[in-house]
């Protein structure tokens, strides 16, 4: 696997494993499974995980730990902290002050079972709490010795700008893919001017942008794309179709639908690195080989004819979440 360098000279495979649905949000996880899926992943060299203190809650950080607990020479280890949950899983909000991101470093690195987080996102931007008092508590964790780097994730690029004038950002991780355009409408360039990484999350659109018992997995028990507007009555219906002249390409190409999803997003520039998820090591596998696939201009002028921007029918997240984004 070949690497890809963020901002401040962070190194990282460039794919890396999104391990949130290991143990939730998409239906019911198989921790057997999944250790031995990061355990892969790092034997193919992905070396990049991601995970969040609100995923499980709590448990997908412990699982983590587990599954790297002789192996952390090998991670560049991402977690995240904003979105506050309780131990029962109801949502707290967004919270961004200062003595709750000191709390959260520390309960992180118990949990994973580290000295030290490499990169230490925001999870979400709290618009209640100045950004540059959340990075001043963020830039004391390096200080501290606790964190390497520091990130942020769905902010605007004024916010981003701001954060910056605080600490130095590492890497942005917005959701980006052929299905979601949205960082082209001035984040990307705004990375790019102040020498960020780019991290997309849901490279493969949740799911839909992969094969289709994925895509009908989505009605299953304890996933939360059962109502997902993207996945949803007409727009499902809709948005098959877009998929439908996706699997022309990939056909023609000898490759399946979700490894040309990720050759695009590779493809977007050497600063922008996937973390496509997954529980499961046949898909991993699968998103793996996508790194050997090269796009010329005339394949990538074909795959964004084929899912126009605009074209993708229904919002990114459910009506509550939309408000969390663009911070």
């Amino acid at each position: 696997m070949e690497r890809r360098t963020l901002g401040q000279g962070l190194e990282v495979s460039q794919q890396g494993l999104g391990c949130m649905g290991m143990s939730e949000f998409y239906g019911v996880g198989d921790d057997q499974e999944s250790i031995a899926t990061i355990h892969l992943a790092l034997d193919q060299g992905v070396n990049f995980l991601d995970t969040a203190d609100m995923y499980g809650p709590f448990t997908n950080e412990l699982l983590v730990g587990q599954a790297i607990k002789d192996r952390r020479d090998e991670v560049v280890l991402a977690t995240k902290f904003g979105n506050q949950r309780g131990e029962d899983g109801s949502y707290k909000g967004i919270n961004g002050r200062p003595d709750y991101v000191l709390k959260c470093c520390d309960d992180s690195l118990k949990r994973l079972g580290v000295d030290v987080i490499d990169l230490y996102y925001q999870h979400r931007v709290d618009r209640t709490v100045a950004i540059e008092e959340t990075w001043g508590a963020m830039k004391s964790l390096v200080e501290a010795g606790k964190v390497r780097h520091l990130g942020i994730s769905e902010a605007t690029s004024a916010t981003i700008e701001r954060a910056h004038a605080v600490h130095p950002v590492t890497a942005l991780q917005s959701e980006y893919s052929l299905w979601t355009r949205d960082p082209e409408d001035g984040v990307l360039a705004t990375c790019r001017r102040l020498g960020i990484g780019f991290v997309a999350y849901s490279p493969l659109g949740r799911g839909f942008l992969t094969n289709e018992s994925s895509k009908r997995e989505a009605s299953g028990e304890g996933d939360f794309r059962k109502n997902h507007p993207r996945f949803s009555g007409e727009a499902f219906e809709q948005n098959l179709q877009l998929v439908a002249h996706l699997e022309v390409i990939a056909q023609e190409k000898s490759v399946t639908v979700a490894q040309l999803a990720l050759a695009w997003v590779l493809s977007r520039g050497s600063d922008v690195v996937p973390i496509p998820g997954t529980k499961r090591r046949t898909w991993l596998l699968e998103n793996i080989a996508a790194s050997s696939i090269t796009l010329s201009d005339a394949d990538s002028a074909a795959l964004e004819a084929a899912v126009p921007r605009g074209a993708v029918v229904g919002e990114r997240y459910h009506a509550p979440g939309m408000t969390t984004i663009n911070g």
